[in-house]
């Protein structure tokens, strides 16, 4: 039997299950410092999940910006998937050229083409195309045919900037 994937920290646990705050007090602050430090930590898991939760529940700030684009650049695609779909939802423009780096590499974090869909610019169509196959994982191969039809209509899916 498969172990799920989940970080291996207890604390990027409690942040997803929103068991602790991100802003609004002290405390607060040092758990944001610390879900930021863990996008860069040793260990992929919890670099991943951490920059899933700092896009999820990080507050608007330019620190938190800025620790996406950091992980935007990760050694593993699917770090770099999940700050670069943050950034989408936060900044369409700041995260386009991303995108569209981050589909000429090969591997590509599937984060990448929730955030292509989210961007929803024509010039990502080509860029989509040769993924478009049946794999493994049809829900990535949906979010694959999502991203290129939000693409081609030049019309974001609004339901991914959630």
């Amino acid at each position: 039997m498969n172990e799920p994937y989940v970080p291996k920290s207890d604390f990027i646990w409690m942040v997803v299950d929103e068991e602790v705050s991100l802003t609004g007090s002290v405390a607060a602050d040092h758990n944001l410092q610390l879900l930021i430090g863990f996008t860069r930590d040793q260990d992929k898991s919890n670099r991943d999940w951490a920059t899933m939760a700092l896009g999820m529940y990080g507050p608007a700030t330019d620190e938190v910006r800025d620790a996406l684009l950091a992980a935007a650049d990760d050694e593993d695609a699917d770090v770099r998937g999940e700050a670069i779909e943050a950034l989408a939802r936060r900044d369409v423009k700041l995260a386009l050229p991303l995108v569209k780096r981050e589909l000429q590499r090969v591997p590509c974090g599937c984060g990448v083409f929730r955030a292509a869909g989210i961007v929803a610019d024509r010039s990502l169509v080509e860029l989509l195309k040769p993924y478009d196959f049946k794999s493994a994982a049809p829900w990535i191969d949906s979010d694959i045919r999502d991203a290129i039809a939000a693409c081609e209509a030049n019309v974001p899916i609004e339901h991914w900037r959630d």
